[in-house]
């Protein structure tokens, strides 16, 4: 049983956003709510997603991207595109507003069935990518919310855990926002060795 249960969480962590797996008596049920669609799988199929090295789990998980109940992973952002996402995302930051951005974040980064940890050479990457972005745009200008949004909708975009944070500090008064992930945040959690306690954490699709 216990066996079973590793072998469906396994296949839970590459389905698409809107796939659920469901145990039955003969195998498993994929259920595609987003297109109402169903797809059935033997015992002896999903046992192999508990096993990490076999040949035989890559062939099921590219049948499942071909049928659709999956989806490939992007293996990293492009330095173009995580300007571009920051440049965004702080203009609509500017436009309407912190909270309406941070109510919209279901619909950037979706809930992934499956969400993987980062590594701790992914969070590195991109903090270095959104910190040279940040210092070289006047209009950007090292935005603490652009930079811990665009790090959040990137890495969980990915389908890798992350977690958005919103501090406040008392003496003197602060807010500040980063995402944090693979024990790394976006940007520090605690500049100039200023710590902020946490009032608002994000995990997820915006839930």
């Amino acid at each position: 049983m216990a066996e079973d249960t590793d072998a469906l969480v396994a296949m839970e962590r590459i389905l698409s956003p809107h796939c659920r797996v469901t145990r039955t008596s003969g195998g498993a049920l994929i259920a595609d709510w987003k297109r109402t669609r169903f797809l059935g799988m033997a015992t002896a199929d999903i046992q192999k997603f508990a096993d990490d090295s076999s040949t035989e789990r890559a062939e099921l998980v590219t049948s499942l991207i071909r049928a659709r109940c999956a989806v490939g992973r992007q293996k990293e952002h492009s330095d173009v595109e995580v300007g571009l996402w920051l440049r965004a995302v702080n203009l609509l930051i500017r436009t309407i507003g912190f909270g309406r951005v941070l109510r919209l974040l279901s619909l950037a980064a979706p809930d992934y069935a499956r969400a993987d940890p980062a590594s701790a050479e992914d969070v590195a990457s991109l903090k270095r990518a959104i910190h040279s972005h940040g210092r070289r745009s006047w209009f950007v200008n090292d935005d603490c919310k652009a930079e811990a949004v665009t790090a959040f909708v990137l890495l969980r975009r990915r389908g890798l855990k992350a977690v958005l944070h919103v501090g406040a500090r008392e003496h003197p008064f602060a807010l500040h926002a980063w995402t944090s992930s693979a024990d790394g945040c976006i940007p520090d959690a605690d500049p100039r060795g200023h710590a902020f306690t946490p009032i608002l954490s994000i995990n997820g699709g915006g839930q």
